[in-house]
């Protein structure tokens, strides 16, 4: 039962396929010849002993590579972008020869037949499904998937889609070679069933850990923070790992810059409107080279663009607009039709109110802020105002909470309904979503576009600006190596930045993928200076602070205050729980009576609670509280249960299923999905054990 348990935490995905991202890594985005290549002889890596060719990694890195420039035409490949593809590879090829050798171990092949099979049964594999299925009814379309496979011109595609189909078909060998959980009872099905459908309606007093007593009440000895390490030793594994302090000079375009960038447009704006060929002299002429009969609304400009090209003067075939500054570029644009859009695009502002759902303390504040805002807005204070003064959203607080224009489909479901459905000019909320409660003013709606051409040119530092901002740069790397590194930032008034830690292979908090910083820090000693170091953003002067070679997090400042609050938080549980055990074993005692004897104290009492998403109405969301109450029977005074923010005694009035609801029907289509949950969560489970005890060498450059 303790993989029930595991699986009833996940209750809200368990109805859907947990294995659906792993396969889509494994088949899809992993390269489609992995056959153990030959040919350099240097080596990416080592995995289990097995040496990894160069040419192997770097030929599922130019996958990748052609992937992202597929998927994302014009754009620029950075650095970044370059070691972020070459993670993915790596990470990639360790999966691939990790997995071939379960195939070894379990003894899996496969015969041409079974994939032939697989192609024809009712439910295909995954790829055949994600591109041969009629969008209107989700059935295979078999003429198109058959016309595919007889197509000559498709042959060397069909192949590779085949060792798509082979190496799924392999991994559901492998999952149900581990055969460890091959069947579901008739009481885990019921189990399902019941929590899925039930609602609940239950009193309760929520006790937070605060009500245990002030942290300062619990304290923590040194050798109980270096026992929890030690014992959790475990969770605190990492890739070896450096620190560093950095001074950066940030390589933006100057007025100069964008100027010429501006002027280069003018100079072509009158040829741009004569009869030239649009889509080749675009594709000479421009940094986006698909901007060719393109249809824009106003959500694909910034707000004072939009205004230029959508005011009335503009909107007539053959006029050329711009050029425009627009987010860090310049467009010039040739009206080719005036026209209107299915759905209208919109304009709002936002006041962002960020809290965790799961915190009564943090409900109650943020209840409490939008009664004062709301109050405010009753009483004429402009929106904009109360944005700039309280919305958590920083970007846009600066602008009155203006978040631009925007399609349905290019915001929250939730944020888009609100909006949409509105009038322009009312403000609607709170409404919820993942990142908080929006108070939302609706500014505008508007349905016209333009079917245009452009010419785009983006903003970028001149060989002039680059060579100041590297002269900068090299000053006061030559000042911080005579002076020092403190003492120089201090009398050039730079700010001196901190990473947090790095892997080899890893982003650099807060810089991003850099291979030049990365670099110098594994080769560097505490306390080295760096050269200059070069990047598309600037230039970085680093000194290295800390290296960590041991495997596992440092026991520093940071991570003892985290061990510290955690013992104190089990502290706080252990003393909760024994004292409202005592406080619910009183004969006659009573929620309301438990609420009476402390002014703090206040009974919660709540219908149509869901155990599917753990949501209580007029409280808050509560996934362990709500698992507890699923678990008792009516009418009895609970235990101390477990909430997100400490403990609750509870007393459940009544649980209910939906009238009409068919028991049998529902049980027969939960089963088949709950079994091949359990195998998958096995399998991810078991391949996530594997790559944990690999033995994996990264040798690459």
């Amino acid at each position: 039962m303790a993989v029930m348990s595991s699986l009833r935490d996940k209750t809200h995905i368990i109805l859907y396929t947990l294995l659906a991202a792993f396969l889509a890594l494994i088949v899809f985005e992993w390269g489609m010849n992995f056959s153990g290549f030959t040919g350099k002889a240097n080596q990416a890596g080592k995995i289990n002993g097995k040496s990894i060719p160069f040419n192997q990694y770097d030929e599922v890195y130019k996958e990748y590579t052609e992937n992202y420039r597929r998927n994302n035409p014009g754009a620029e490949m950075t650095s970044e972008s370059e070691l972020g593809l070459q993670e993915q590879a790596w990470n990639t090829v360790i999966d691939q020869t990790l997995l071939e050798e379960q195939f070894v171990k379990f003894g899996i092949g496969l015969q041409d037949q079974e994939v032939v099979e697989a192609l024809d049964s009712p439910n295909p594999p995954l790829v055949i499904r994600q591109n041969f299925s009629n969008p209107a009814t989700g059935a295979i379309d078999r003429k198109k998937l058959d016309a595919a496979r007889r197509d000559p011109h498709s042959k060397e595609l069909w192949l590779q889609v085949e060792q798509i189909v082979r190496r799924e078909l392999k991994i559901n060998k492998l999952i149900r070679a581990l055969q460890t959980l091959d069947r579901v009872t008739d009481r885990e099905i019921s189990d399902i069933v019941s929590r899925q459908f039930s609602r609940f309606s239950a009193s309760f007093i929520p006790f937070p850990f605060s009500f245990a007593g002030a942290d300062s009440s619990f304290p923590i000895k040194e050798e109980e923070t270096k026992k929890y390490f030690d014992d959790h030793k475990e969770l605190f594994k990492q890739v070896p790992s450096r620190k560093a302090d950095f001074v950066f000079f940030p390589l933006a375009p100057s007025s100069k810059d964008s100027l010429g960038v501006r002027k280069e447009l003018e100079t072509i704006r009158t040829e741009f409107a004569g009869p030239v060929n649009d889509a080749d002299y675009v594709k000479v002429q421009s940094d986006r080279p698909t901007g060719i009969n393109v249809t824009y609304s106003r959500a694909d400009f910034s707000p004072s663009a939009g205004e230029t090209v959508f005011s009335s003067s503009n909107l007539k075939q053959g006029t050329i607009v711009g050029p425009i500054a627009d987010r860090g570029e310049y467009r010039l644009i040739k009206i080719k039709q005036l026209t209107s859009l299915a759905q209208p695009v919109a304009r709002a502002s936002h006041i962002l109110l960020r809290f965790n759902p799961a915190s009564r303390e943090d409900v109650q504040k943020v209840r409490e802020l939008t009664m004062i805002i709301s109050r405010q807005l009753q009483a004429g204070v402009p929106f904009e105002e109360l944005a700039k003064k309280y919305s958590a959203d920083i970007a846009s607080a600066v602008n009155g909470g203006d978040v631009g224009w925007f399609s349905k489909d290019r915001m929250l479901p939730e944020f888009s309904a609100a909006v949409f459905n509105a009038r322009q000019g009312s403000i609607v909320g709170p409404v919820q979503t993942q990142f908080g409660l929006h108070i939302i003013k609706v500014t505008g709606f508007d349905q016209t576009a333009v079917v245009c051409s452009e010419i785009v040119r983006k903003i970028k530092p001149s060989t002039e600006t680059v060579d100041s901002g590297r002269r900068l740069a090299m000053v006061f790397q030559q000042n911080a190596k005579e002076k020092g590194f403190d003492k120089s930032a201090a009398s050039a008034r730079l700010t001196i930045n901190k990473t947090a830690e790095f892997g080899r292979h890893m982003p650099v908090a807060p810089i991003g993928y850099s291979e030049k910083i990365t670099a110098f820090a594994f080769k560097a000693q505490e306390g080295d200076l760096s050269d200059v170091l070069e990047t598309e953003k600037g230039f970085f002067v680093m000194r290295l602070t800390g290296k960590n070679d041991t495997g596992y997090r440092l026991l520093d400042n940071e991570l003892k205050s985290r061990i510290n609050a955690e013992l104190v938080r089990e502290k706080k549980s252990a003393v909760l729980e024994k004292k409202l055990a005592v406080m619910a074993k009183i004969p006659g005692q009573t929620l309301e009576k438990i609420a009476e004897q402390n002014p703090a104290l206040h009974v919660v009492t709540a219908d149509e609670i869901r155990w599917s998403d753990g949501f209580i109405p007029g409280y808050a969301v509560d996934r362990p509280l709500v698992e507890a109450m699923s678990g008792l029977d009516a009418g009895r005074l609970s235990n101390p249960v477990k909430t997100s923010d400490g403990y609750a005694l509870v007393m459940l009035s009544r649980k209910t299923l939906p009238a009409g609801l068919d028991l049998k029907a529902e049980k027969a289509g939960i089963a088949p999905q709950l079994l091949r949950a359990k195998q998958e969560q096995l399998f991810a489970e078991y391949f996530a054990s594997v790559r944990k005890n690999a033995k994996i060498e990264d040798l690459r450059p």
